[in-house]
């Protein structure tokens, strides 16, 4: 059945990424297949984090930096934080810079999938993002994010999930409270977007409403679309083939992407 799962996050991405900071809102209502809708960074570096998790790469920091560097050469006006594009596309170091920017929680997703415990969860979170993001929030953000697709994966209850989120994180108790969250430019941070993600989850009941409630409530709806939809792809696993042949349709001409797809597909049931 082709459920969102690990294309939950390039979903969210790629529907979010009209109404990013946009002067209005999205309706709730806003057409899935917007002509004009794109993938952003977030999606690309979930590429580089799903390759990294495929070849079981996270015990190697040359390659992980080699391969988000790969990606980021490949697409390289995905629309990257000014740091992070420094980072990506223009060093060879291997060391973070002390960023706590939503960027680390925002590609992590794969993470959930592969790993094979919880421990494990936190092992390839923390080796996968402290090559940039080592700031104590930006690495919380990421295994915070990664064990709750983790744990949704793995059919954990929603009260499970809502559990732990709460005990890392103040979430918003309704969609009013939410949407009254965002503030615009600044609040690019994953002590902002992550609470927000998570909250869109847990108020809604579906894939879909999940992600409608997290681009309606604007902002950077595009990183948090990302990180809301991941755990909903990973938790409800519902059949959303047309959205996911609308995320592949991106990358029909990038074999590499495509033949990551066909690898996801064949080795997470």
């Amino acid at each position: 059945m082709p459920n969102a799962k690990v294309y939950g996050a390039l979903i969210g991405d790629i529907e979010g990424s009209v109404y990013e900071f946009a002067s209005s809102r999205a309706p709730y209502s806003f057409d899935l297949f917007n002509p004009r809708a794109k993938p952003t960074d977030d999606s690309i570096m979930t590429l580089a984090v799903l390759e990294i998790c495929e070849k079981h790469l996270w015990n190697d920091k040359q390659a992980i930096c080699d391969t988000f560097r790969k990606w980021g050469h490949k697409y390289p006006s995905a629309g990257y934080g000014g740091r992070f594009y420094g980072w990506l596309l223009y060093s060879d170091t291997l060391l973070g810079y002390n960023s706590y920017g939503n960027g680390s929680a925002m590609r992590i997703s794969p993470v959930g999938y592969y790993a094979k415990d919880e421990n494990e969860v936190k092992v390839m979170s923390k080796a996968i993002t402290e090559v940039s993001h080592n700031h104590p929030e930006g690495l919380k953000g990421a295994e915070v994010t990664a064990l709750c697709v983790y744990y949704a994966y793995h059919h954990k209850s929603k009260e499970f999930l809502k559990n732990y989120a709460e005990s890392q994180y103040r979430l918003y108790g309704s969609v009013e409270e939410l949407n009254a969250s965002n503030h615009g430019h600044g609040d690019e941070i994953c002590q902002v977007s992550v609470p927000q993600a998570l909250s869109a989850f847990f108020l809604t009941d579906s894939f879909e409403s999940c992600l409608r409630t997290i681009v309606f409530a604007g902002g950077d709806c595009d990183t948090t679309g990302a990180i809301a939809s991941a755990i909903a792809g990973a938790y409800y696993q519902e059949d959303e083939k047309s959205l996911v042949s609308f995320v592949k349709g991106f990358f029909k001409n990038d074999q590499e992407a495509l033949d990551l797809f066909s690898k996801f597909d064949e080795t997470i049931e």
